[in-house]
């Protein structure tokens, strides 16, 4: 059987993580976040005592982090650090910042690079990210670019944290997801930026269940499914 390859790409807050998530339950294909990937290295520096934004306080650190993903009954991505389950403790709110730092050092980029690249190579995958499309899976079947409005991934983030128990200010978020947009867009390595050739789809004015159709529609119209 051939194997498809879909990148998913956009800013923080998007919506990416949910709906490549439940995309591919709907396709059949393997769910890749790689967010969650950098995440966990994030996660890791910090609980080193290391500062996540410096280059030579990183790189040390990261032969002494194993990585592993695996899947639930549920579809849902685990994250393993060193044995370790790791996939709470991931989407606590500082751990946004850590991620940020962390994915704008090229040598993390490259260590992480061939464990993504190599689960396209062996299953038909939805992988989501900053740089899928352009760096990771430059090849990729089909790229999309998902975005929405500041005001949209602030209220849709302030949501998610309150459903977990946590009350953060949406002026704060906002403040945040701007300075992750700047930071993402401007960092030196892998840059988060639109592929030539990937479909914008901006998920502003849809709720969950229209945005997942649109992207169901456009992967079966694009790869003739």
């Amino acid at each position: 059987m051939s194997h498809y390859s879909i990148a998913i790409d956009g800013p923080s807050g998007a919506g990416k993580s949910t709906l490549a998530k439940a995309l591919a339950a709907r396709l059949g294909f393997l769910y890749v976040d790689t967010g969650a990937i950098y995440r966990t290295v994030g996660l890791y520096v910090a609980r080193q005592g290391a500062d996540c934004g410096k280059e030579d306080e990183v790189l040390p650190h990261l032969p002494n982090i194993a990585l592993s993903l695996t899947y639930g009954e549920d579809g849902l991505q685990h994250m393993l650090l060193n044995g370790e389950d790791v996939t709470g403790a991931i989407r606590e709110n500082q751990v946004s910042r850590w991620a940020s730092q962390v994915s704008a050092i090229p040598g993390v980029r490259a260590f992480l690079l061939e464990m993504q690249r190599d689960l396209a190579r062996r299953h038909s995958v939805i992988m989501d990210g900053r740089d899928i499309g352009t760096v990771v899976l430059p090849q990729a079947d089909l790229k999309i670019f998902l975005t929405a409005s500041v005001e949209q991934r602030a209220i849709r983030r302030c949501k998610e944290l309150e459903e977990k128990g946590q009350s953060v200010p949406l002026e704060t978020v906002k403040a945040e997801i701007a300075q992750r947009d700047y930071n993402d867009s401007h960092r030196a390595a892998a840059p988060l930026r639109q592929a030539e050739d990937a479909v914008v789809v901006d998920t502003s004015q849809l709720n969950l269940e229209e945005s997942l159709e649109a992207l169901y529609t456009l992967v079966k119209e694009r790869l003739q499914l």
